[in-house]
């Protein structure tokens, strides 16, 4: 009985059709339906091969491909990156490497590179370097999955290898050697490889960044340098203080005189720091008072000025400080503090009780002691009188030889919602 195909309802294996109209009964091909629910199941399973896991969806089909960045040089950066994905994507060849801090897109061009090759039916495999090294400590277990030895062969000889986040792994002696057998390997039998690289690759160790250097058909897409959060624009979160200004700032409360002169006062103080930020700027007040929207009118102009500034919200830094031990985190724990720490001007929010457990008031602390002994220029909104913050911090912010500390006494301006019961 012949096999039928549920599509179709025809025959799912039939003699293709000779010139003449006849059948070639010499041959057996499957049907269309057959075909394509073949093809389906072998992509599924190059995806599966792939480990691409959630970056699976990422395609140049998707891609802004001048990157999503306002600032000129960095879409040029980006699109300039973009083409010659696209371009490796469709012939493999040689080494394609992408530098740069995280955040720049990097990761989505060569997820990108992946989801063109299974389309195209093509092997490729992609991991993040601290990944693969924890892949291969495991694999040295007995209940293993995978061997150490066909694991390692797996990812050395693969057609496509995307070694991602290269710079991010810890740099012990197993680490370094385990990554230049692997780099090495590909190297001498000059298999098409896909490296992207977290910061500069002169920060490299030594033999890799010859290796990668020397690779026959190499070609390197570098990004901006500077850390992503000292670009000359608003991150994704900050959508409500990006449209914060001083022209749009209200001055025009009914409030007793003392504090309508005490608010203009301190607006004009906040105009004057923008145009010059020199030492630190402190404001005190309740909730709803105008802090951050003055904190946040002042990064505004200072990228109207084509100036550097980051502006952050204190609870928030601390979650990303500690979201960066785990695994899958995107950035180091080091970049991060150390372009808070560096930033030419680093606006703080929402300084306040969030400093009562050690280990928050340490980190804290290092960031002001470090940017007090700099005299980096910084502004600081808090709820919190100095009295209430811990002491060795409430001593930098007040010490007058650096800080402008302003109290806000006018009280929460925003609009109320008043519920009422049912």
């Amino acid at each position: 009985m012949r096999s039928l195909c549920p599509v179709c309802k025809g025959a799912r294996f039939v003699h293709p059709l000779l010139r003449s109209g006849k059948p070639d009964y010499s041959q057996v091909v499957p049907c269309t339906c057959t075909r394509q629910e073949a093809d389906a199941e072998r992509k599924a399973q190059l995806q599966r091969y792939s480990n691409l896991g959630n970056l699976g969806s990422v395609s140049f089909n998707v891609l802004n491909k001048e990157g999503m960045r306002d600032n000129p040089s960095d879409r040029e950066q980006y699109g300039k990156a973009c083409r010659a994905a696209k371009k490796f994507a469709e012939n493999p060849q040689g080494w394609l490497v992408f530098t740069g801090p995280s955040g720049c897109g990097k990761t989505y061009l060569a997820a990108a590179i992946a989801s063109y090759q299974i389309e195209n039916n093509g092997h490729v495999f992609y991991i993040t370097t601290p990944d693969l090294l924890d892949h291969l400590r495991s694999s040295f277990n007995r209940d293993s999955d995978m061997p150490y030895d066909e694991f390692f062969e797996q990812v050395k000889n693969t057609p496509l290898l995307i070694l991602d986040d290269l710079g991010a792994q810890s740099s012990t002696p197993w680490a370094k050697e385990k990554l230049e057998q692997l780099i090495s390997h590909r190297y001498s039998n000059q298999i098409p490889t896909v490296i992207v690289v977290i910061g500069a690759i002169d920060e490299l160790d030594d033999r890799i960044h010859t290796r990668l250097v020397s690779s026959p058909l190499y070609q390197v897409c570098s990004f901006n340098s500077k850390s992503p959060l000292l670009v000359y624009e608003w991150q994704q979160q900050y959508k409500l203080q990006k449209e914060m200004t001083f022209e749009n700032f209200d001055l025009r409360r009914d409030l007793p005189e003392d504090q309508q002169d005490n608010l203009e006062k301190i607006v004009t103080m906040s105009r004057a720091y923008a145009e010059n930020p020199v030492g630190w700027f402190v404001l005190l007040g309740v909730n709803g008072c105008g802090k951050t929207h003055l904190a946040a009118a002042i990064v505004n102009y200072r990228y109207q000025q084509k100036q550097p500034a980051m502006f952050i919200v204190v609870p928030d830094f601390l979650d990303h400080l500690r979201s960066t031990f785990s695994p899958d985190s995107r950035i180091s724990y080091d970049q991060l503090f150390e372009s808070v720490k560096n930033s030419p001007l680093l606006i703080l929010d929402d300084f306040g009780r969030q400093t009562t457990t050690p280990w928050a008031q340490e980190k804290l602390y290092q960031v002001i002691n470090y940017r007090y002994n700099a005299r980096l220029p910084m502004v600081v909104t808090t709820n919190c009188s100095l009295d209430e913050l811990d002491t060795p911090i409430a001593s930098r912010l007040s010490d007058p030889d650096i800080s402008a500390v302003e109290n806000i006494i006018a009280p929460d301006y925003r609009p109320r919602i008043e519920y009422r019961s049912s």
